[in-house]
């Protein structure tokens, strides 16, 4: 069996210590150690080999309660296939063309068969319209356990990570055994976990990497106690956050920059200092984007109320494409900013270290340095490295970085002959660490000058009626000498035109006044209007799209 099974096997008979998972709320909790998940992950995988799967099968789950996830994919794995979670349908969902977007991703990785879990479990009359392939959850649980497990070697498929693209032209990134072993190794290191003190509270999605691998797979091979509740549960009410962070003394969490300001505003309402223990937590990582100081600064301010130790926050760097994890921070040192010389930066490529006090300073999260399995290093445009504090795309490389992609015109390769892949992100790096600036396909171009488009969004959303976290900059007519960008924005006022006009015109001196540049167009839209990946991150390309359709059609 590869490295992965056999740490995880290790961990559930790991002297019948009761660590495991805890599901769902405070009051409906229900609590399953991790040999009770193998346990359960045997019979299942025995039900799987029984109706036919293959060594090396492509297996796709949708369900959304962590405690049927997490013995389904483990079974996946104890039978030798690989686990593809499916992007899940919301109520506003076509469900023909999800349909149609779902057949199109198991063609891509070649899969005959999702296991089926609640609450979609109701979807299976979509599913047999459209000639899906599908298992109930519930009807695997009674398998005869698997005695014999299936020996695959590390360069196996063990996770066929969807990416956050257009679901009607699906990507995979293939994540093997030995990428998957590497990377929980690593941060296990890097954040330095203890599995006999460290808890683990999330409501991440399973079909994201951070809350399938960092969320779920990593305390199941490490033997740490999870408690785990769904996205909806936490968008419905998001306090529960904080709840199960006091109620079971949580040490670890980890969220995008909207749940963190979200929480901070919430808790800036809670009157009772008492009514929740924050003192508890030692890491909250921030990543899968660039980390926005506002949210953090609107999480640790509200938090300490409540204990909440600011140094706890946690920025760091990752992507799919490197597992999980590529760059950790020193462990309780929070936030930690860099300061520099705005026109260098823009006309230059050059992060010139700067006072916090000077006119116009631009700041970034120092994201700590690479993790002991990664290199790491700044390439120019002509392919030439660069150096201390020179902007350019990152590249990495490592025992954790996809050998490749899958697409639906076949499989992709991600690294070149010398192993390194290309991340699609600028950056620096400064003392070793490394500093993301943004996406280089992004970046607006005016006049030689490079803007980061998260630069005009922060200072669209510090404007009285833009919704927190729903303003995106996009660029139009890109790479052409007319380039030129527009800002869109969601507004509760929306329906008002007199409120729409004011709010343009703030909006507009305010990017203005931050980047020195005016957008071409303001437009301000309802809420929940922006264009979103299924892990609620703002589409840019297309909210791009979507504007110049409208601008044409103006």
């Amino acid at each position: 069996m590869s490295r992965f099974v056999d740490k995880l096997i290790t961990t559930a008979n790991d002297g019948g210590r009761l660590r495991g998972v805890t599901t769902g709320e405070p009051n409906e909790a229900v609590r399953t150690t991790w040999a009770q998940v193998h346990t359960q992950a045997r019979a299942m995988a025995g039900s799987l080999v029984s109706r036919g799967m293959a060594r090396h099968g492509a297996v796709a789950v949708l369900a959304a309660e962590p405690a049927a996830i997490g013995p389904a994919v483990q079974a996946v794995w104890l039978a030798g296939g690989s686990v593809t979670m499916l992007h899940q349908p919301t109520p506003r969902s076509d469900l023909a063309v999800w349909a149609e977007d779902t057949l199109r991703v198991l063609n891509m990785i070649g899969s005959k068969l999702v296991l089926l879990g609640a609450p979609f479990d109701q979807l299976a009359p979509v599913l047999d319209q459209h000639g899906i392939g599908y298992v109930l959850l519930a009807d695997l649980a009674g398998g005869t356990p698997l005695a014999d497990l299936v020996e695959v070697d590390e360069s196996a498929p063990a996770l066929l990570q969807l990416t956050s693209g257009s679901t009607a032209d699906p990507k995979a990134v293939r994540i093997t055994h030995g990428n998957l072993l590497s990377n929980i190794t690593d941060m296990a290191m890097g954040a330095r976990l203890d599995p006999s003190s460290d808890i683990m509270v999330s409501w991440l999605p399973m079909f994201h990497d951070m809350g399938m691998v960092g969320f779920y797979t990593t305390p199941m091979a490490m033997g740490i106690e999870l408690v785990k509740v769904t996205p909806v549960d936490f968008l419905s009410g998001p306090l529960l956050w904080a709840e199960l962070i006091s109620k079971h003394h949580a040490t670890i969490t980890a969220a995008p920059n909207f749940a963190y300001a979200l929480l901070g505003r919430r808790l800036s309402g809670v009157d009772d200092p008492a009514a929740y223990d924050l003192s508890s937590m030692r890491l909250a990582l921030n990543g899968a984007e660039p980390i926005d100081e506002k949210a953090v600064r609107a999480f640790t301010d509200s938090g300490a109320r409540f204990g909440l130790p600011p140094e706890c926050v946690f920025p760091a760097y990752g992507m799919a494409e490197g597992t999980l994890a590529i760059s950790f921070p020193p462990p309780f040192t929070g936030l930690r900013l860099d300061y520099i010389d705005a026109d260098a930066l823009e006309s230059g490529r050059r992060a010139v270290p700067v006072s916090p006090a000077t006119p116009h300073a631009r700041s970034f999260a120092l994201l700590g340095r690479p993790l002991p399995g990664f290199e790491a290093r700044i390439v120019d445009p002509s392919g030439a490295v660069r150096g201390e504090r020179e902007v350019g795309e990152i590249h990495i490389r490592g025992a954790a970085v996809t050998p490749g992609y899958l697409t639906v015109d076949g499989p992709v390769a991600t690294q070149d002959a010398d192993g390194w892949l290309a991340t699609g992100d600028l950056g620096y790096i400064v003392d070793g660490e490394i500093v993301i600036c943004g996406r280089a396909k992004d970046v607006i171009i005016l006049a030689g000058r490079n803007i980061y488009p998260t630069d005009i969004e922060r200072a669209a959303s510090t404007v009285e009626g833009v919704r927190a976290g729903n303003a995106v900059a996009v660029r139009l007519d890109a790479g052409t000498r007319r380039e030129r960008f527009a800002v869109v924005v969601e507004s509760k006022l929306s329906g008002d035109p007199d409120a729409v006009k004011v709010l343009r015109k703030e909006i507009g001196a305010r990017v203005f006044e931050s980047v020195n540049a005016r957008p071409v167009a303001i437009e301000i839209l309802p809420p929940g209007t922006l264009p979103k990946t299924p892990s609620g991150k703002l589409r840019r390309a297309a909210a791009g799209e979507q504007l110049a359709d409208r601008l044409k059609g103006a």
